[in-house]
């Protein structure tokens, strides 16, 4: 079997995000993405010595942040 056959057709979505592709898709930098894990607002996962973030999670932290600036609803005062 050849490094070609193991390879994922182009398109293939990514499942795991190196550190810098995370931080290109939420338009913020490394640094930032790194104190974001270190904090707990990113999870991460170590494999082997690589940082990775699952794609469901990049997803999961864009939607929180989205919630908590832009609720859709206003609790009712009665």
């Amino acid at each position: 079997m050849t490094a070609q056959d193991t390879t994922p057709p182009r398109g293939t979505p990514r499942v795991m995000l190196t550190v810098e592709q995370a931080a290109d898709a939420l338009g913020i930098g490394r640094t930032t993405v790194f104190a974001l894990i270190k904090s707990g607002e990113l999870r991460s996962l170590l494999i082997g010595r690589s940082r990775r973030i699952p794609l469901d999670e990049v997803e999961a932290y864009s939607a929180r942040l989205t919630a908590e600036q832009h609720p859709t609803t206003q609790p009712l005062d009665h």
